[in-house]
């Protein structure tokens, strides 16, 4: 692709942008509502645990560890604190799965990245569990292609005004691409770059905000095949 002086630096997130993620917290959450069956309701039990999640956050910080945690806390509080010891070595073992599963890559990611590798700078940022994102980074096979990875504890504008300007030109020549509009859209907008989203089809609740459709930097693709068409027309 034919670089431009307007826009120099992309960043991309990981998780449900380049990869499947959400969908093994769901079957996880599943698996962990069925050990419980006979402690309570599917939805208050996984209300309980989002409840968990979002107590932790402070503390854990996002990803597996903090939900494996998350899962083990609410088990304690669901039972009144009879939990089985067979039960949490049971949502242990449902952890360490999510933190060894392959990696499947979404439709047009690597043909995407391989396309804008080269041409514009290329940042990988993703939040969550540090070995974990690097194993699955590793595992992808796009490691090569990015110019820097940046493994945050949460994304704000700061987050993105301070990685675009240490890896970029700024956030007003970078454009930020991801899933979530919480995380990924608004806060690149904010710092002042271009924020794509790309809906996944399954996008965890406390990552829900709505569209800033206002924005005259915000744009929305069916997925990231569009993403080098999109480039070029606003890049002009």
């Amino acid at each position: 692709m034919q670089h431009n002086r307007n826009l120099t630096t992309i960043g991309f997130d990981a998780d449900d942008t380049l990869w499947q993620n959400e969908q093994f917290f769901r079957m996880t959450e599943k698996r962990f509502v069925g050990m419980l069956a006979d402690h309570g309701e599917e939805t208050d039990i996984s209300a309980r645990l989002l409840d968990a999640e979002k107590r932790n956050l402070a503390v854990y910080g996002f990803g597996i560890k903090g939900f494996t945690l998350s899962m083990i806390e609410t088990a304690i509080e669901v039972t009144g604190g009879r939990v089985p010891a067979a039960v949490i070595a049971d949502i242990l073992a449902a952890g360490r799965e999510m933190l060894g599963h392959p990696i499947e890559a979404l439709p047009h990611a690597r043909e995407t990245v391989e396309k804008l590798a080269g041409a514009y700078h290329l940042v990988l940022i993703t939040k969550g569990d540090l070995f974990d994102q690097e194993r699955k980074l590793a595992q992808s096979g796009l490691g090569d292609l990015f110019d820097a990875v940046e493994i945050v504890s949460d994304k704000s504008a700061a987050t993105y005004a301070r990685i675009f300007s240490r890896h970029g030109d700024g956030p007003g020549k970078s454009m930020m691409v991801g899933n979530s509009l919480k995380s990924d859209v608004v806060p690149a907008i904010e710092a002042g770059g271009w924020g794509i989203h790309v809906p996944h089809e399954l996008t965890w609740v406390l990552e829900h905000v709505e569209p800033p459709v206002g924005a005259s930097r915000f744009r929305q693709i069916a997925d990231l095949g569009q993403l080098p068409g999109l480039i070029e027309s606003i890049a002009e």
